[in-house]
C-alpha cells in the first residue's frame, strides 16, 4: 500500500509515476487525494464538536451539582451529540472507502525502472550459456514427456480438467529431485527452509497484494473462508505481519517449497499445452525481509541466487528488467529470469525477482525498530527459485537426444541415484 502522506505531499509526482503503470491508476490516486482531503476536513469538525461537547458537558455537570437545571443547555448538548454521531459515522465510512481505494493502487515504480507499456518494452540485462544446436528437429517437452512415459496430461484432465497433469514414475522422481536440489542450494546460501500452510486467511493475501485486485485468479474454499496459496511468497512474507522486528535481526532469508494454485483467469487460450501454465504447479520460493538501505543490494543478490540454479543445471537463460507497464502489482522493481525453450525458439520466464520496498509491509504492518528507537517499515523481496514444472520442461527440451531420450544434468544425478539418461518408460 502506498504511503498516504506521500500522496498528500507529493500528489503531482505520484500521479506522474503511477501513470507509467496505466492511466486507470491515476484516477484511483485522484480519488484517494479527494477522499483524504474530505476525511481531514470532517476530522477537524469532529475534533471541534468533541471539544465543544466536553466544554458543554462540564458546564451542565456543574449546574447539576449545584441543583440547577438548564433546558436550553440540555437541548444543545443533545444536538451536539447527534451531530457528532452523524459526523463520526460519516468519517468511519470515508476511512473505509479510502482504505479500500488505497488497496487497489499498485506500487510506485522505482525511478530506475524503464518506462514502457508491456513485455515488448522490457530491457535485456545479460545472458548466460548458449542455446543448444540440434542436428534433428527438437520435440516440445509435452511430447517428450509422454513418449518417455513420465508426463500424463490425459490422466490429469480425467482427474481435474484442463491445465492439470500427472507425473508418473521417473517424472515424479524428477520433481522430487528438483525440489531437493533447489532447497539444498538455497539453504547453503543462507536461506532458512520453512514448511508453510497452503491455505491462508483473506488478510494474508491482502498483505502481499493478491487481494482485492486478483481475487478471480485465486481458488477459494467458500465454507472455510480460506484461499489456496498462489505462491509461497504469501505465507512466507506474512510470517512477521503485525510484528516489530529488531534491526539486528535483519535481513531475514526464507525459502520454501509449496504447490501453487492459480485459476489463470486472464490467460484463456495461452500455453494450453505442456507445463508452462497450469492451475496447480510446484515452486521453490525465496523471500527476504530487510531494511530500506539494503533492499536493492539484496535484490541483486536474490537474482544471483535464482540464477545459480540454472547455472548448476547448465540451462541457458537471460535476465531482463521489467518496464513499468509489465511490473507486478506489489513490485517496485523486478528482474525476470527467462530460460531458453527450444520448442518456442525463445526464452520463457522461469523466475521473477522483485523488490516491493515497503508496499507489502504497510499492508501487513511489518516494521522494525532501529538502533535509535524508531519504528520503520521493512522492505520485502521475493523471487522464484525456481518454478519446478518450467525447470523440468527446460531440462527435457534442452537435454533431449535424437532418439527421444533425455540426458540428466550432472548436478541432478546425485538426486536420482546417479541416473544419466531418461529412457522411454523410465
Amino acid at each position: 500500500m502506498l504511503d498516504l502522506r506521500l500522496i498528500r505531499k507529493n500528489y503531482g509526482e505520484v500521479r506522474q509515476r503511477i501513470a507509467t503503470r496505466g492511466e486507470e491508476y491515476v484516477k484511483l490516486v485522484d480519488e484517494v487525494y479527494r477522499l483524504d482531503k474530505e476525511k481531514r476536513e470532517i476530522q477537524k469538525e469532529v475534533e471541534i464538536l468533541r471539544a465543544l461537547l466536553n466544554k458543554k458537558s462540564r458546564e451542565y455537570g456543574k449546574l447539576k451539582r449545584e441543583g440547577k437545571e438548564d433546558e436550553n443547555l440540555k437541548r444543545e448538548l443533545s444536538q451536539i451529540k447527534e451531530n457528532l454521531s452523524r459526523l463520526e459515522e460519516k468519517l468511519k465510512l470515508l476511512e473505509e472507502e479510502l482504505y479500500q481505494t488505497l488497496l487497489r493502487i499498485p506500487n510506485l515504480p522505482h525511478p530506475t525502472v524503464p518506462v514502457g507499456r508491456d513485455e515488448n518494452d522490457n530491457v535485456e540485462v545479460r545472458k548466460w550459456g548458449e542455446p543448444p544446436k540440434f542436428n534433428f528437429n527438437p520435440k516440445p517437452h509435452w511430447e517428450l514427456g509422454e513418449y518417455l512415459g513420465i508426463l500424463d496430461f490425459e490422466k490429469g484432465t480425467k482427474l481435474s480438467g484442463s491445465r492439470f497433469v500427472v507425473k508418473r514414475g521417473l517424472g515424479a522422481r524428477l520433481v522430487r529431485a528438483l525440489i531437493n536440489f533447489m532447497l539444498d542450494l538455497h539453504t547453503k546460501n543462507g536461506y532458512l527452509e520453512m514448511y508453510v500452510p497452503h491455505l491462508v486467511k483473506p488478510e494474508i493475501l491482502i498483505g502481499t497484494g493478491q487481494l482485492p485486485k486478483f481475487e478471480e485468479d485465486l481458488f477459494k474454499c467458500e465454507r472455510d473462508g480460506l484461499y489456496l496459496i498462489p505462491t509461497a511468497e504469501v505465507p512466507l512474507t506474512n510470517l512477521h505481519r503485525d510484528e516489530i522486528l529488531k534491526e539486528e535481526e535483519l535481513p531475514i532469508y526464507y525459502t520454501a517449497y509449496t504447490p501453487c494454485y492459480r485459476r489463470e483467469a486472464g490467460s484463456y487460450g495461452r500455453d494450453i499445452k505442456g507445463l508452462i501454465r497450469l492451475h496447480q504447479f510446484d515452486k521453490v520460493e525465496l523471500v527476504k525481509i530487510t531494511t530500506p538501505e539494503r533492499s536493492y543490494e539484496e535484490l541483486e543478490k536474490l537474482v544471483r541466487d535464482a540464477e545459480k540454479v540454472l547455472q548448476e543445471l547448465e540451462l541457458p537463460y537471460r535476465v531482463v528488467e521489467l518496464c513499468t507497464g509489465d511490473l507486478g502489482f506489489s513490485a517496485s522493481k523486478t528482474y525476470d529470469i527467462e530460460v531458453w525453450m527450444p520448442s518456442y525458439n525463445r526464452y520463457r520466464e522461469i523466475s521473477s525477482c522483485s523488490n516491493c520496498e515497503d508496499f507489502q509491509a504497510r499492508r501487513m504492518k511489518l516494521r522494525y525498530k532501529t538502533k535509535n528507537g524508531k519504528n520503520l517499515y521493512c522492505h520485502t523481496l521475493n523471487g522464484s527459485g525456481l518454478a519446478i514444472g518450467r525447470t523440468l520442461a527446460a531440462i527435457l527440451e534442452n537435454y533431449q537426444q535424437e532418439d527421444g531420450s533425455v540426458s540428466v544434468p550432472k548436478a541432478l544425478r546425485p538426486y536420482l541415484g546417479g541416473l544419466e539418461v531418461i529412457e522411454p518408460h523410465g
